[in-house]
């Protein structure tokens, strides 16, 4: 527990930097680029991100397997994923450069928005590197690549890029920074594992890893794509700018979702060391708890975004504004997909294949919701607005269900209930919803109040309550640097598995 408290203090800082690096991204891509082209921009990005997190086989979970059960050099591990994901995303990218449609269904922006493909394999590599340190606890390497080189890298770059290739600024960007972040990844890594020794490729052992990968990659291929099947979906229904407004209240929505990175990095290879020793209470008190502590501040988090809602989309741009119904909805549907993200990190090693299942019955059933839903919205003719409202339902309802179905199943196999509701959340989150409708009442030109002082005033009501009704001892271990007297690198995990 002490390990868990420690990686997600380190990466909620990192959630904190990413939150601010984000800001200028979201405001320079609709300030400057605007609704269509942003729409285009990210009907792209779901395809190649995708695909290059396929190719990245499961690594991001599956190598801490692989590492703690094999006696090989790490280093010559790691490499064998590196060398397969790099062969796969080399193939991926050369099909999608000669094959583009699936990227771009509403036209490109520029003729060089087919250079995105650049970025599959630089994707795949920073998964697996960041992985590999993650596997050492090093969660800081994430924090640097993933919180602060990557999203300033875009925001800079898509400035400077306006000025020079304004079409193809969103697209270059984002290559830039997917590398820049490969590069922060590798230096840490090369010197934590070295080089590899006497490494050669092993076709059959490649095969081997490739194989007991697939279920683990389609599960992290779903996962995400429960969070992006929507935006494709939109491309075929709605407008570009229509795709663009829901990318940005999507955006916005998907900052309290990285917190889930705040303990997923770790979470893995303290539950795979107390696999080995059949510490099954352990594991589901861990899932438990860090759940708890992923709703607890997702919650606190939505109701800040979320009520001031037109206040946050119109500070993208104005014509962004009408994305507030499912900014709402968003943030919703990330509080209830915590117990599900939480669970599948014990899954993923105890019931990979069924786990895997539930996955692909979540994305059939959110398809199903959202087509349904904008055929309706279509037949009506509601207007754009209410579709991107109804995709967002839909993918509430879907993760919603993916959440019961998959802590019943991890209760079943552990014999231990996981549940991560407490009612203390419904008692801090009322005041704050007093708050919040009381900043909101201000007259149209006071706005920018809603957001300067009613974020923090309602992230502070509901802090305070879920401080003192909702945290035990153990959660406020989460906010304590030294634990039991001891350093943050003394309380890292001990060398007895079934003491993490």
């Amino acid at each position: 527990m002490a390990a868990l408290a420690k990686g997600g203090r380190t990466n909620f800082f990192g959630f904190i930097l990413r939150l601010v690096a984000r800001l200028p991204f979201l405001f320079l891509a609709g300030r400057l680029y605007g609704a269509d082209a942003v729409g285009r921009f990210a009907s792209a990005l779901i395809v190649v991100e995708l695909l290059a997190l396929v190719c990245s086989m499961g690594e991001k979970r599956g190598l801490a397997q692989r590492l703690a059960e094999s006696e090989e050099h790490q280093a010559n591990l790691v490499l064998d994923g590196f060398v397969v994901a790099l062969m796969l995303s080399g193939i991926v990218a050369t099909i999608l450069y000669l094959f583009p449609q699936p990227m771009f269904p509403n036209g490109m922006n520029s003729e060089l928005d087919i250079l995105l493909v650049v970025a599959i394999p630089g994707y795949a590599l920073t998964e697996i590197a960041l992985a590999a340190q993650a596997y050492k606890f090093d969660i800081a390497t994430t924090v640097r690549a993933r919180a602060v080189v990557e999203p300033w890298t875009i925001s800079i770059m898509a400035g400077l890029f306006y000025f020079w290739m304004p079409d193809a600024g969103l697209a270059l960007a984002y290559i830039v920074s997917i590398y820049a972040g490969l590069v922060t990844a590798l230096w840490p890594f090369l010197r934590t594992y070295g080089l590899p020794r006497g490494w050669r490729p092993h076709p059959v052992s490649m095969w081997r890893m490739l194989t007991r990968a697939l279920p683990l990659a389609a599960t992290d291929a779903v996962e995400w794509g429960t969070r992006r099947l929507d935006i494709f979906i939109l491309g075929f229904f709605a407008s570009p700018a229509a795709v663009g407004i829901y990318y940005m209240a999507q955006q916005v929505a998907s900052l309290p979702q990285k917190l889930k990175t705040s303990f997923e990095p770790v979470l893995g290879p303290v539950i795979t060391k107390n696999l080995k020793v059949k510490n099954y209470a352990a594991i589901a008190k861990q899932v438990c708890q860090v759940g708890f502590w992923i709703i607890a501040a997702q919650a606190g988090i939505a109701l800040a975004l979320g009520i001031p809602g037109e206040a946050v989309m119109g500070l993208i741009g104005p014509e962004f504004v009408g994305g507030t119904g499912a900014l709402a909805f968003l943030l919703a549907a990330e509080v209830v997909a915590a117990t599900a993200v939480v669970s599948e990190a014990a899954l993923v090693y105890v019931a990979r294949v069924r786990n895997m299942w539930i996955s692909l019955g979540t994305i059939a059933l959110q398809a199903g919701l959202t087509v349904g839903a904008l055929l309706m919205i279509e037949r009506y003719a509601w207007g754009d607005g209410f579709m991107a409202a109804g995709a967002a339902i839909s993918l509430m309802l879907a993760l919603g269900a993916a959440s019961l179905v998959k802590a019943l199943l991890l209760a079943s196999i552990l014999g231990h209930t996981v549940n991560n509701w407490r009612w203390a959340l419904v008692w801090a989150a009322a005041p704050a919803v007093l708050v919040g409708w009381l900043i909101t009442q201000l007259p149209p030109a006071l706005e920018w109040v809603e957001l300067v002082v009613g974020i923090p005033l309602i992230l502070c009501t509901y802090g305070y309550v879920i401080w003192r009704r909702g945290f035990g001892p153990e959660d406020r271990m989460l906010f304590r640097r030294n634990l039991g007297g001891e350093s943050d690198a003394d309380a890292a995990p001990p060398s007895n598995p079934a003491q993490s």
